[in-house]
């Protein structure tokens, strides 16, 4: 077991009330790491030391040059430790070595990308009923407060991080209590790179304390939030006292929406990949798996024997292909819901429990999990369960889909198969949700925009989108030129 401290303008420091809270294992049950709680006084210090380094210091002023090297060299320093940050990364989250590995050279091409974007990006000059010229400047906010989930914890920390240092903004971000240590290690390859100090501080604590303080704050500028829809809703009110801008990716019940003639072979391994990635705490994932009625027998029967054969195990051996939930409230709330299912008069196809081992008995495993003869009130069909269960639905028309689909508080994500393009294309433009993919079970793509619609947020991640959310447009008028 280590001790993780604050990292605030440049310097690993203990909460000044002495807390701490520990950080576990969820595969093992272990103790990783003694982290350092802020607490409101905490975040006041991140906070204030943000504020200077943009105020008084080297960063905003540097060069868009200076900048683009300094990302790079971050990127760079990312790169050259994959292994030491996905190990840390699978200890403290439970996933597979493999998606860790993946998520953390993600995290490195998303400040390449960004990096990238600094000098290619800026304002323009607009025609004006005036004699003279109109010209916007592409500024930055301030103080950026950058609120961060547990499920993927570096990956979710550059999509954030890397769009606001662009832009010549400082930050302050607030990990999960439950997964700081990767983005704690990211802040100090931070300062490795050249980022100043004060430029990328980070403090774990809890959300009710720290998260909240770092809302509330009258000198943060702009609020990034990911996370539950409950909490979302918590932060768009407590960031309004102050007009704060606000970006929020919150909950997701995404449909996989297939069709009789879609292509088996490429749909049956995405549905299961994508309710099962990460155990399914994913806010994309497709939990609900809309069939049409001719395929949805023989679907249903590949799909359960495709489950079965998931690989579940020690998430840092090469060949596990599902780790483990990230606590026990986590797993006792999945397991809730499938006697929810159960109780509502679903049919428990496979999984629904802990698989059987000495290796699982101190983590919070669950074995993928299919219900079919689910409907639409249904609370499995309705709320986000955030783990390992797939509910099958049938359908009869595309119309009858698109119902079926819109027929949810979120709108985040989701998938149609099927080889009649122009139907695809009509589907696609249905169904509300922020990003979809076609015959393909990935729908994020670094370089293009993504976030929610309904209760699944507002707001964009990624893209040169982003860079919108984390600068503000100056219009300057040159009168007589």
């Amino acid at each position: 077991m280590t001790r993780e401290n604050l990292l605030i303008d440049g310097k690993r420091t203990p909460a000044l009330s002495g807390q701490t809270a520990k950080v576990f294992n969820p595969a093992t049950g272990d103790i990783l790491a003694d982290v350092a709680d802020a607490g409101a006084e905490d975040i006041d210090s991140a906070v204030q030391r943000a504020h200077r380094a943009f105020t008084a210091g080297p960063w905003r002023n540097l060069n868009s040059r200076e900048r683009t090297r300094l990302l790079l060299n971050l990127a760079q320093l990312i790169r050259e430790n994959v292994e030491e940050l996905a190990n840390l990364e699978t200890r403290n989250v439970g996933k597979p070595i493999r998606e860790a590995r993946d998520e953390v050279n993600l995290a490195a091409d998303c400040f390449e990308y960004y990096a990238g974007a600094i000098n290619k990006v800026g304002g323009q000059t607009i025609p004006v009923a005036a004699p003279g010229v109109s010209m916007t400047f592409r500024e930055p906010i301030g103080v950026c407060g950058l609120i961060l989930p547990w499920n993927f914890p570096i990956v979710i920390a550059s999509w954030k991080i890397a769009p606001a240092l662009a832009m010549a903004n400082t930050v302050v971000v607030k990990p999960a209590e439950q997964t700081p240590l990767t983005v704690l290690r990211l802040g100090e390859l931070a300062l490795a790179a050249g980022i100043p100090a004060g430029v990328l501080n980070v403090v774990p604590g809890r959300g009710e304390v720290a998260g909240e303080a770092l809302v509330k704050h009258p000198v943060v500028r702009k609020i990034s939030f990911t996370g539950s829809t409950e909490v979302g809703r918590k932060v768009m009110k407590l960031a309004a006292d102050d007009i704060k801008r606000v970006t929020l990716e919150l909950g997701g019940k995404s449909a996989n929406i297939i069709f009789a003639d879609a292509d088996f072979d490429k749909a049956l391994p995405a549905a299961v990949s994508s309710v099962l990635g990460n155990a399914g705490q994913d806010c994309c994932a497709r939990s609900r798996l809309l069939l049409e009625k001719p395929i949805y027998d023989e679907f249903v029967s590949r799909l359960a024997e495709l489950f079965k054969q998931v690989r579940l195990g020690d998430p840092q051996n090469e060949d596990t292909e599902m780790g483990s939930l990230i606590s026990q409230k986590q797993h006792e709330r999945v397991l809730n819901y499938v006697e929810s299912g159960k109780n509502e008069g679903a049919s428990l196809v496979c999984g629904g429990e802990p698989p059987a081992g000495e290796e699982f008995k101190k983590g919070f495993f669950l074995k993928p999990t299919l219900f079919t003869d689910v409907h639409g009130e249904m609370c499995i069909a309705r709320e986000e369960i955030f783990g390992p269960v797939l509910c099958a639905i049938p359908f009869e028309t595309e119309d009858d889909a698109i119902a079926i689909a819109n027929k949810s508080t979120y709108g985040l994500s989701g998938a149609i198969w099927t080889k009649d393009i122009e139907r695809a294309l009509r589907v696609a433009r249905a169904i509300e949700t922020g990003v979809i993919s076609i015959n393909s079970g990935h729908s994020v793509h670094l370089e293009a925009p993504f976030g929610g619609v309904k209760q699944s947020g507002v707001g964009r991640e990624l893209g040169l989108a982003a860079l919108d959310h984390y600068s503000e447009l100056k219009s300057v008028f040159i009168a007589g030129c």
